[in-house]
């Protein structure tokens, strides 16, 4: 039967086991708010001897082995140092220690342990929470981007305006790594009044060049996606006409070459679109000058060739015919503006017109307390009012009503409450103690976490009303926010981080058959399974085991996948296993390879630091690179050059962690290819992983880590909060890392679980007062 007990006065409900050793559940009575159900078992001196027997050997006082001692302490309290224990389970649960080659029990055995640490971990932890503290957080370029859009209906290329941003666990929206200095200021400052007089529109707006290049690799001897049918190649690109007026387009284009005979665009046709309608049909020539008249506001350019068939009778002369490919477009303008045209920008601000010019200030007032309200996240007083009032007033003296309203927009975004997102400390708040945030504080944590962006009016508004806390009010809202097209953010910003698919631009293979499109269609893959899991709500294990992808033409060739035709993305079932999940994918394996071949060193290292959770250790000082001795260039595969490198005891501490995952990913080339050797050695991909499970390829690899994919989840859970929260988590957020973990193991860890869960939790919720520094 159950039984009431009391620890530390917080009373707890203990489920009746049925067994002396099974596990029970301590679980805080539902009138407290005391954190998380935590789980308990009787301590046992089981726990000490094995720490003993397996552990002590290396992490002793004497040798301190990964700068780690276990010597005189108590595994049955280790609240009293959290920090090494959480290590220590970090360790146990992905396998990694006791380490490969050295004497280890039954993994039920260290499963035991690691949960029997957990469980006194998280029972400390539910007494004495400690949510964190955040620090003044500056908005990132691709935030401050999203902010513009949704704040004025306005896109900006935030490349040109503001500096990259500095990353820090992965993420770059991590508090501490988004430092201030007086030229960012500036470059703040500047993007400002950019903004805001292309928001307006301006009559006096210079004329400027926007020139975008199209990749020097990309093929276009097909069908684009996006642009019209009938088609190839070409490039498709969204530009904001600042006002109704007349726009230069220059473009540049590439003939076709035979051998060493001079460029060829002789029959060629090139096709001018806008927003899908052809507007412009010249003849192809080497530049091509053009002067269009374009209403003010958003509008997608193609600029493609006409496809026809090739000029000669075989194959050969189509491939040379269809060299040929658009290189840049220039825009230039305004050129003889007649208007400031209704865009969508102007239509966002000016929820207001003035009948009269005595009605000016007021509709003034209106139209930047409306835009200040929704910017600063937060209902705006009369002090904040009249201030932008009067930058109105100086613009209204210089310029009239409009010019009025762009001199008090700017204001607004150069406000540090637009800027930055500030969380007040309430007065009264007692050093070392964790606190609510406002709900104010609240919404916009949730929306930067969610759209990497400020809230919306609906958000904003429950907010205000107070409500945004209570826990129907918060799930409601952020199942609502899931659902919104601007969700997209989690696969773009978080996933294109966490993934890694932002460095696949970087990626410069030395091989045939690789192009843009198809690096394009490797990012386009992985976005989509992803995205895939945030709108279907899916088990975030599917990101290791999909049995279904997404390919156009392009990389439905690359992997040897039959029927598909087209630039068109579609979702395919995966019939080879060696496909499945993240695994098979080549953005993954791409970026994880080098210039002219594969790397199972960075593979390896990929899968343990994103999948896992465990970064191997820092490597030596003065490492060896790869040999090159007479005798290592005997080796005829890479992996024969790598074990002789293995070879160094100083190497092998780091290379026996990672090189297995990395040999059991051989088969695929350095661009994702399938290959069965490697130069003229068959590929070897047998190995053993550092718990012993034996590896012979990729599916081994991939059911070896779906065994584990308790482990996955708690990572994948980490890099959430460390995104939603925008700071390192440290060893105190682990329990709540696991108590997410355990919650969303009710509902197959759905992607909308783990979300909740970190929304849920005092980490999302909670600041803590640290003490005042001398």
């Amino acid at each position: 039967m159950n039984r009431l007990l009391f620890i530390g006065g917080l009373l707890f409900v203990v489920v009746a086991a049925s067994a002396p050793n099974a596990q029970v559940r301590l679980k805080p009575d539902s009138t407290t708010d005391q954190g998380p159900e935590v789980r308990l078992k009787p301590d046992t001196t089981s726990d000490q001897a094995l720490v003993d027997k397996y552990c002590v050997t290396c992490h002793n006082a004497r040798t301190v082995s990964g700068n780690l001692s276990l010597a005189g302490l108590d595994v049955v309290k280790p609240a009293e140092h959290p920090e090494i224990f959480e290590k220590v389970i970090r360790k146990v649960r992905a396998g990694l220690m006791p380490p490969a080659g050295m004497p280890r029990p039954e993994r039920a055995t260290l499963d035991g342990f690691a949960g029997n640490l957990e469980t006194r971990l998280d029972r400390a932890a539910a007494l004495t929470p400690n949510p964190g503290n955040h620090l003044l957080h500056r908005m990132n370029r691709a935030e401050y981007a999203n902010a513009i859009r949704d704040l004025l209906h306005l896109d900006v290329d935030a490349a040109t305006l503001l500096p990259a941003d500095d990353s820090s666990e992965g993420f770059d929206n991590i508090a501490d790594a988004l430092r201030v200095s007086p030229a960012l200021v500036e470059r703040y400052t500047t993007a400002a009044v950019k903004v805001s007089r292309l928001a307006v529109g301006n009559l006096l707006l210079s004329a400027s060049t926007a020139t975008y290049r199209v990749p020097g690799d990309l093929a276009q001897s097909n069908h684009l996606d996006g642009l019209p049918l009938g088609t190839r190649g070409g490039t498709l690109i969204e530009h904001t006409f600042p006002l109704d007026a007349d726009y230069s387009f220059r473009i540049r284009v590439r003939g076709a070459a035979i051998g060493l005979a001079a460029a060829n665009l002789q029959g060629e046709e090139i096709e001018i679109s806008l927003d899908g309608e052809r507007i412009k049909l010249v003849p192809a020539t080497a530049t091509i000058d053009l002067k269009l008249p374009i209403t003010a506001g958003p509008h997608k350019v193609g600029v493609t060739f006409v496809r026809k068939p090739p000029p000669g009778a075989d194959e050969v002369w189509e491939i040379f015919a269809t060299n040929s490919g658009v290189q840049s477009l220039a825009i230039t303008g305004p050129l003889t503006p007649s208007g400031v045209g209704d865009t969508p920008s102007r239509q966002r601000i000016f929820v207001c017109r003035p009948a009269s010019p005595s009605d000016e200030t007021t509709c003034a007032k209106q139209i930047l307390a409306t835009v200040a309200r929704r910017a600063f996240h937060q209902p705006v007083t009369d002090a904040d009012v009249q201030t932008l009032t009067s930058f109105y007033e100086t613009g209204r003296q210089n310029g009239g009503f409009d010019a009025g309203i762009e001199q008090g927009l700017a204001r607004v975004l150069v406000d540090p409450r637009f800027v930055f997102r500030l969380e007040r400390e309430p007065a009264g708040v007692v050093e070392g103690k964790p606190y609510r945030i406002s709900d104010l504080e609240l919404a916009s944590r949730l929306s930067f976490f969610l759209w990497s962006s400020i809230p919306d009016d609906e958000l904003l508004e429950t907010a205000i009303a107070g409500t945004l806390h209570e826990p129907a009010v918060l799930e409601k809202q952020t199942r609502r926010m899931l659902a919104d097209a601007k969700a997209r953010a989690l696969v773009t910003n978080f996933g294109g981080q966490w993934l890694y698919l932002r460095e696949l631009k970087n990626a410069r293979p030395e091989t045939t058959g690789f192009s843009e499109n198809l690096r394009q269609s490797m990012r386009r893959e992985t976005e989509m399974l992803l995205e895939s899991i945030v709108r279907e709500d899916r088990s975030v294990i599917d990101l290791l085991n999909a049995d279904y992808t997404f390919v156009d033409e392009t990389l439905a060739k690359h992997y040897g996948i039959p029927n598909v035709r087209g630039s068109r993305f579609r979702r395919v079932a995966v019939t080879d296993e060696a496909r499945r999940g993240l695994l098979g994918q080549g953005s993954f394996l791409l970026v994880t390879s080098v210039a002219n071949r594969t790397s199972p060193v960075s593979r390896g290292k990929w899968v343990l630091e994103n999948l896992l959770g465990v970064p191997p250790p820092l490597p030596p000082p003065n490492v060896p690179a790869i040999d090159e001795s007479p005798e290592a260039a005997k080796a005829s595969s890479l992996r024969q050059k790598m074990e002789i490198h293995r070879g160094n005891p100083t190497c092998a501490a780091c290379h026996r962690i990672m090189d297995p995952i990395g040999f059991t990913l051989e088969n695929f080339d350095l661009v994702g290819r399938w290959r069965t050797r490697d130069g003229n050695t068959p590929i070897d991909a047998t190995g053993q992983l550092f718990d012993g499970t034996p590896l012979d390829g990729p599916v081994s690899l991939r059911k070896a880590l779906l065994a584990r994919s308790d482990v996955f989840v708690r990572t994948a859970t980490e890099k959430l909060m460390t995104s939603g929260t925008g700071r390192a988590l440290k060893y105190y957020d682990m329990p709540v890392v696991r108590q997410i973990a355990r919650d969303a193991a009710t509902n197959d860890y759905r992607f909308s679980s783990l979300v909740l869960g970190v929304v849920k939790s005092d980490p999302f919720q909670m600041k803590m007062k640290t003490k005042a520094t001398q």
